[in-house]
């Protein structure tokens, strides 16, 4: 148990110090600033970053997969260090070169989320240790955004320069814990005969993998879709939205919603080490993420016909987006591997889903500025995250009578 608790520690740490390179510009409004091609300049930095990271993610689809276990912890340093970089830059040349800057910075860090996991997938305590990485994605979110705002108010900094100072604070926490990473053990063999080896996949083993399974795959492609969509939407504009709620001037507002979630959602989802039988934690993710949408759709009713604020919408839509998201980023592939006895890995199957779910969140930011759509973001958001909860639900659904019947096809 001890050494659960201290990867599980590590690796929380570890993707929340590499947030700071991540989020903090997103703080910024940058109302000053020159739109292009009629899209606001915000907009087009939260696309050139994510266009990075997406870009990121496709190559990491077989980059993550191959990956050996040797050399990671310099890995993550050097990507890192080479997002860094770009954010010293953004303050320093013409606008316009900013943005290419950002898509820089996002370029590199979409791959480390996989070479983290890879320490800790294959695991009796991988759904507890993945839950608290994955947590982490709610936490740091909003812990990195208050202290860039801290920093920015605080030393009086431009909203271009708070993404390099943030970054600066958490670097050499950085270095100190990927060294940490590095002192994890291996699974025991009683590990590898309880949820299967975790092995590099080839070319071929990735296609056969996914012809096998192509139905469910699919269907978990598009429900990913849409909750990165609108966690990515929620994060990026996370400002606007409460600006627009009328929380402008609150810098705690970021941690006091993502904090509660961030405890909900780590109890659910680390509970499930309790539970042995891989098939059942299968399928009990996968109505976890079911759970979610209706809590998105509910919350977001309740909201729209003035039965709560927007401080109580945003916490609940939120815990509704991480338990649909959380599964996917922690025990649900995980388990899905070890109930059919698969060869591969987690990291394959991850980098598969956030290609497109990535991609998605770019074609949405881009069509709303080039359209002109006069909507503030908080009613923007409401609106599609109340629509697409309902095809979620659906979609979600499907998934379970598929994997149902699967499963029974197979006798397992």
């Amino acid at each position: 148990m001890y050494s659960a608790v201290y990867a599980a520690l590590i690796c929380f740490l570890t993707y929340a110090c590499i947030y700071a390179f991540r989020k903090p510009f997103t703080v910024g409004i940058y109302e000053n600033r020159p739109s292009y091609f009629g899209i606001a300049f915000k907009n087009l930095l939260v696309i050139a970053q994510v266009l990075g990271y997406t870009a990121s993610k496709i190559f990491g689809v077989k980059f993550i997969a191959e990956l050996k276990r040797v050399g990671r912890g310099k890995l993550i340093l050097i990507l890192v260090l080479m997002s860094w970089i770009p954010l010293l830059l953004f303050p320093l040349v013409p606008p316009p070169l900013g943005i290419i800057c950002l898509f820089l910075n996002g370029l590199p860090l979409g791959i480390t989320w996989g070479i983290i996991f890879s320490f800790v997938e294959g695991r009796k305590a991988t759904d507890f240790i993945g839950a608290a990485l994955a947590v982490s994605f709610i936490v740091s979110s909003g812990v990195v955004k208050s202290i860039g705002k801290w920093l920015g108010v605080t030393f009086n900094l431009s909203e271009m320069w708070v993404p390099f100072y943030t970054g600066l604070l958490f670097f050499i926490p950085l270095i100190l814990l990927v060294y940490g990473l590095e002192k994890i053990p291996a699974p025991t063999n009683e590990e590898v005969a309880l949820k299967s080896e975790r092995l590099p996949m080839t070319k071929m083993e990735r296609v056969h993998f996914f012809k096998n399974f192509m139905p469910g795959l699919i269907s978990f492609i598009f429900i990913y879709v849409v909750l990165t969509l609108f966690r990515d939407l929620r994060d990026n504009f996370a400002a606007d939205i409460w600006s627009n709620l009328g929380y402008a001037n609150s810098a705690n507002v970021f941690t006091n919603t993502e904090l509660p979630i961030a405890i909900i959602v780590l109890i659910l989802i680390a509970s499930m080490i309790l539970i042995k039988n891989n098939k059942a934690v299968f399928f009990i993710s996968q109505y976890i993420v079911l759970v979610g949408f209706i809590i998105v759709g509910v919350s977001t009713f309740l909201f729209q016909h003035n039965f709560i604020n927007g401080f109580n919408w945003m916490l609940l839509v939120g815990l509704g987006l991480y338990m649909g998201y959380i599964p996917f980023n922690s025990i649900l592939f995980d388990r899905m591997i070890a109930t059919f006895r698969l060869k591969g890995n987690v990291g394959f199957l991850m980098y598969l889903m956030d290609s497109f779910g990535y991609f998605a969140s770019v074609l949405v930011i881009v069509v709303k500025g080039a359209a002109h759509i006069q909507l503030n973001w908080a009613q923007f958001y409401a609106n599609g995250v109340f629509y697409f909860s309902i095809v979620g639900f659906i979609v979600s659904t499907f998934c379970i009578v598929y994997y149902i019947g699967k499963i029974k096809k197979l006798n397992l």
